[in-house]
């Protein structure tokens, strides 16, 4: 028995092989760090990535239309995966709800992908992503910023931020207003399919709010194409006779507008210098809020052919 405070004294052999385990644990022992990095042998590297998640999702992109029933091996084509791969994970999504089999083992979306889509609304996700970019443009170019979408015809401000010294404009987030005579409404409008502008000019009369205010709907026409060519909108005293609007679409990654960001400022300070100025900001918020909203998914990694034996 040992006495209190005392050791094994060790061998010569028994030192050499706690050397080798301790350098064994040195190669092989990772330990997650405060920045949530992986640490290993004294520096730290990325995270590894889960590719089973990432082909997983691939496989719920690989849906053209929720309505549509597609084959596995099809699914296993599109998400750029191996059939028998493909094949388990596809059954491993329909285990969990997030697929359903149909007729002839074809399969679509499943009503976990419903159930998880009611948990949060795209104006809570645009507000929520584009807070800090408004934040600091706003704060940089001295502006009042709004983000909306388009809902039956009128723009809904979905996130807003104005900062001292900015234009005051009486504005809330949920408020509406009209489609025509705004930057963020003309964007908006300028990026539906002709059908559904047709529609929206042909229903009811465009009042003048200011004495630049688009009254007809052949100046309507006209604008929109006008903002189509060129990229982005312009509220030239439109909705206030003392206010100047740029605004420019937030698209997603099929290159649809599902949102429209715009700076305002003071109709005279807005100089065309300054026009220029606020739009390449805009451009470049929009292009960030894209990527945050819609990342571009990282390639899978390839298959290793087998060494021949």
């Amino acid at each position: 028995m040992l006495a209190a405070g005392q050791s094994f004294l060790r061998t010569v052999r028994g030192q050499d092989r706690g050397k080798r385990q301790r350098e064994k644990r040195g190669r092989y022992h990772f330990a997650v760090t405060p920045i949530g990095l992986i640490k290993a042998k004294g520096r730290a590297v990325a995270t590894p990535k889960n590719y089973s998640v990432m082909k997983a999702f691939a496989i719920l992109k690989a849906f053209h239309d929720p309505e549509e029933w597609v084959a596995s091996s099809e699914l296993s084509r599109r998400a750029g995966l191996p059939e028998a791969s493909g094949y388990r994970l596809i059954q491993t999504l329909e285990e969990i709800g997030a697929l359903v089999r149909g007729p002839r083992g074809r399969y679509r979306p499943g009503l976990l992908i419903l159930s998880l889509s009611h948990n949060v609304t795209i104006n809570e996700l645009l507000r929520d992503a584009s807070q800090s970019l408004m934040s600091e443009l706003a704060k940089r170019l001295q502006l009042t910023v709004h983000l909306g979408v388009l809902e039956q015809g009128m723009v809904t401000y979905v996130a807003k931020v104005s900062v001292p010294g900015a234009f005051a404009v009486h504005t809330r987030v949920g408020a509406q207003l009209e489609a025509y005579c705004s930057g963020l409404g003309k964007v908006l409008l300028a990026a539906l399919p002709e059908q559904e502008v047709d529609s929206f000019v042909l229903d009811g009369e465009l009042i003048a709010l200011t004495p630049h205010t688009i009254t007809t709907k052949a100046g309507l026409r006209a604008e929109l194409k006008k903002v189509r060519a060129q990229g982005y909108a312009m509220d030239d005293r439109e909705h206030k006779a003392n206010m100047r609007c740029i605004a420019v679409p937030v698209l997603d990654r099929e290159g649809r507008a599902v949102a429209a960001i715009s700076g305002t400022d003071d109709a005279e300070r807005m100089s065309p210098l300054r026009q220029i100025e606020v739009r390449d900001a805009l451009y470049d918020v929009a292009a960030t809020l894209r990527q945050k909203l819609y990342p571009v998914a990282p390639l899978l990694p390839a298959r290793k052919a087998l060494a021949a034996e």
